[in-house]
């Protein structure tokens, strides 16, 4: 919706990522969150702040959580 509207986003992310037990389904998803960011940031020229929180590891800080313009961390957010 952000990209179709050229609104930036702000993306809050709290979480290790997804776990092996729950299926290549659940671990595709982060790849398709850094796909579409791709495309709002690189192709569309669009800003994407993304805002990391106590715990943040794993997954989602080696994809999306890293990929912002603006990367803003909480204390202790690894």
């Amino acid at each position: 919706y952000a990209t179709k509207e050229s609104l930036p986003v702000i993306m809050v992310c709290a979480s290790g990522g997804a776990r092996m037990q729950e299926g290549s389904f659940s671990l595709m998803q982060m790849a398709k969150i850094s796909a579409a960011l791709y495309t709002h940031q690189l192709e569309k020229k669009l800003l994407y702040v993304s805002i990391l929180t106590c715990p943040t590891t794993g997954g989602v800080t080696a994809s999306f959580g890293t990929l912002g313009d603006i990367i803003i961390v909480e204390p202790k957010a690894y």
